[in-house]
């Protein structure tokens, strides 16, 4: 299922990757967005979402019967801090053969997909079975809009919409459709559009929504191939779990799917991305009361009922489990930002209980969040909240002795 460590580590490092930032768990507000980044009537026709023409992917598990293909920029780090804790080399070599997504979060990062690809099909020929890389697309015009640490590249003033299009999404649904034999998984624009369900009285969310939707939209419609299976990032327990969250969610999908072609573009959604909420138990409660939802599975089922609701039916989910090994590890769920006592959660397989996909590490661990120096760019103050590590890199950098606090946290253990 896993390639061997001495291969793994030849491969040279490819580009970091900035990790999602999530929000408070706000209830709904509805206040309307404002007109500052509307598109003028002459360029509304061109904005228009193509709805997708063709075959999506097959209503299936792309991850049953087939193996994992594993991040080698992230198994060069893992091994590189056996160097730091030289007693702990065997739990790291196990470590490392565990996989994690591929994070496309700028135009430069594209330059690895190539290889990530062929690499995956390489693994595919000789283990004669199926290999799934399970990419995450993060770049969309004004990202993070009620956060700091991640912000991307595209600016909407500066025509960030037609660049997303043209510069980021369009290249990534070519090298896509240029391996029709590989199963892709693909985990799209964490932290958007859940942004557009709690958080329209922040400005820049409000200016973004109509281009968060399109946007997104326009993802759906290129990458839906038959070889590519797409979750929608679904924020998490602590965000969306109350009944009002989960049905104005709902709603947007819905609204965003129509526009992209329908509902069967998509295999499904991702929960729980970046983010600290175990699976199971009453934990959540002890941080908000009023929450239906106090673990992450317990959501994952209520959503698909909300959704179900909304006419959004049989969908597969993605369970981030990253981060995730200790229930109690912050003391509010809006604290996101490289929480210190958070541990490894449940290793990475194909159908662990009903309706979930698979658990995977979509964020690498040891990948920073966000950097602790307010002096620093891009600095956003959760990331020295009193859950925080200090000592925090910039989004994306290794934080080293992070990742040995997740590794030593490690539940089930290592």
């Amino acid at each position: 299922m896993f390639r061997s460590l001495d291969s793994l580590a030849s491969f040279a490092a490819c580009s970091c990757l900035a990790a999602c930032a999530t929000s408070d768990p706000a209830a709904h507000q509805g206040n309307p967005p404002t007109r500052e980044n509307t598109p003028s009537a002459e360029t509304a026709q061109a904005l228009a979402v193509r709805p997708a023409s063709g075959p999506a992917a097959p209503a299936k598990n792309p991850f049953e019967g087939a193996s994992f293909f594993l991040d080698p920029r992230h198994v060069k780090h893992v091994l590189s801090t056996i160097e730091q804790a030289p007693s702990k080399q065997s739990v790291l070599e196990q470590v490392a053969r565990y996989p994690t997504a591929l994070w496309l979060d700028r135009i430069e990062a594209l330059a690895s997909l190539p290889g990530w690809l062929s690499a995956a099909e390489e693994q595919q020929a000789k283990e004669q079975r199926p290999v799934v890389p399970v990419i995450v697309v993060y770049d969309l015009p004004n990202r993070d809009c009620s956060a700091k640490a991640s912000g991307g590249e595209f600016l909407a003033e500066q025509q960030g919409e037609a660049r997303y299009r043209r510069e980021f999404i369009d290249p990534i649904a070519a090298e896509f459709a240029a391996h029709p034999e590989l199963r892709i998984a693909v985990v799209l624009e964490p932290d958007s559009l859940a942004n557009m369900a709690t958080n329209m009285d922040v400005p820049k969310c409000a200016a973004s929504a109509d281009l968060y939707k399109r946007s997104v939209a326009y993802a759906i419609a290129k990458l839906s191939l038959p070889n590519v299976y797409l979750y929608i990032d679904a924020a998490h327990a602590g965000w969306l779990g109350w009944d009002s969250n989960r049905r104005a969610i709902a709603e947007i999908f819905d609204e965003v799917l129509t526009m992209a072609g329908g509902a069967e573009r998509i295999r499904g959604f991702a929960t729980n991305v970046s983010n600290y909420n175990a699976l199971d138990g009453e934990w959540g409660w002890q941080l908000e009361s009023s929450n239906p939802c106090p673990n992450e599975y317990c959501y994952v089922q209520k959503l698909d009922e909300t959704l179900r609701e909304a006419g959004i039916t049989d969908k597969g989910y993605l369970i981030d489990t990253s981060r995730n090994g200790v229930a109690d590890a912050r003391t509010k769920w809006g604290h996101w930002c490289n929480v210190q006592k958070a541990g490894l959660g449940e290793r990475p397989q194909a159908s662990p209980r009903p309706l979930v996909d698979a658990y995977y590490w979509i964020k690498p661990p040891g990948d920073s969040d966000g950097v602790s120096d307010p002096s620093a760019p891009r600095y956003d103050e959760f990331c020295s909240s009193v859950d925080s590590a200090p000592g925090a890199p910039q989004a994306g950098q290794w934080f080293a002795s992070y990742f040995l606090g997740l590794v030593e946290r490690a539940n089930p253990p290592l």
